[in-house]
């Protein structure tokens, strides 16, 4: 199962084996997209995009988990047909949602919810950079409500000045980049002194010499070796936690 998972990279993000799904939060139209599991069902995983959007590298991913035995829903952050292309466009949606952290996880229990309406159960919150920070809001908010672990991929780490996380978090997956400029080190430090004083199951991996979005396919960024071990870790992580 975990090579036909990852065969999947080498298919072009137009070729899907998922849906997309409208949904939505509070009268605002979303739209997300389901990948239901190739056979029997080990458990779920939400996954919460990157500043560009819900985008066919989400879908892909989900594709990759559905091949693995996992229902993958991918959750949408910024509303149907928004997805921004210029890096100030992205740069203005995530400034957004930093603002208004309520809203954010709001979205996020939203694409939740209609993921659980599908049936979704077991479930596993995983996102990739902006994503990842948005998946850490949620752990941090006490508003997980029968989430067995989260994982973030070169997301941000840092944790707001009037936030904390409670000691019955689930455990928690943290893959850095080494020579990630966006994200400083001191972060991934400051991280694991905040889950260690809380008692939190965690696992960080960092890989040498991997730049910020080094999973991001077919980009300048992307490190073959750093995300295979990064995917390889959090298969292990899935099969331990669902």
């Amino acid at each position: 199962m975990k090579k036909l998972g990852w065969l999947l990279v080498a298919l072009p993000f137009s070729v899907m084996a998922g849906e997309v799904v409208d949904y939505s939060a509070n009268g605002m139209a979303l739209e997300g997209y389901y990948a239901p599991a190739d056979g029997d069902v080990k458990g779920s995983v939400i996954l919460i995009h990157d500043w560009d959007g819900l985008t066919g590298y989400e879908q892909k991913r989900a594709d990759m988990l559905s091949s693995m035995g996992y229902n993958a829903f991918a959750v949408d952050l910024y509303g149907k047909g928004n997805r921004p292309v210029d890096t100030n466009a992205k740069k203005a949606e995530t400034g957004k949602l930093y603002k208004d952290r309520e809203k954010m996880r709001t979205l996020i229990l939203a694409g939740l919810d209609k993921a659980r309406e599908m049936g979704v159960e077991d479930v596993v919150v995983a996102g990739y950079c902006f994503g990842g920070a948005a998946t850490l809001e949620l752990a941090r908010s006490g508003k997980g409500n029968g989430i067995n672990g989260y994982a973030t991929f070169h997301g941000g780490l840092a944790t707001p000045s009037d936030q904390s996380y409670a000691k019955d978090t689930a455990p928690i997956f943290i893959s850095h980049g080494g020579a990630d400029t966006a994200i400083p080190m001191s972060d991934v430090a400051d991280l694991s002194e905040e889950l260690e004083a809380a008692g939190i199951p965690y696992l960080i991996e960092v890989y040498s010499g991997a730049p910020h979005a080094f999973t991001v396919f077919e980009s300048p960024r992307y490190r073959e070796v750093a995300d295979k071990r990064s995917w390889a870790t959090f298969n292990g992580f899935l099969e331990e936690n669902l």
